[in-house]
């Protein structure tokens, strides 16, 4: 899977993503969205075609579905900082 062969589908979809009010839209975001959302179980090589169709009919809510999947796994409640807010609030 070559990204650089995708980066015209992946910067249209970032375009669009931003057109709908998502503007914290990334290519980064969007090829790692891809990549877990739609291919990870791709055991298969699949042609360039196919990988364009998967870029472009990404759907909005499945872009934020995963971004607000994302900012939970990293929430940091558990770093020292947040350890400390927590201690404050009990």
């Amino acid at each position: 899977m070559n990204r650089e062969q995708l980066m015209p589908a992946l910067q249209s979809k970032v375009d669009e993503l931003k057109l709908l009010g998502y503007e914290q839209a990334t290519i980064e975001d969007v090829w790692n969205c891809l990549m877990v959302k739609k291919w990870k179980k791709n055991k298969e090589e699949k042609r360039l075609f196919e990988l364009v169709n998967d870029v472009l009919s990404l759907r909005a809510s499945d872009y934020m579905a995963y971004v607000v999947q994302k900012e939970q796994k990293h929430d940091r409640w558990f770093t020292e900082e947040g350890l400390s807010e927590l201690e404050q609030l009990f």
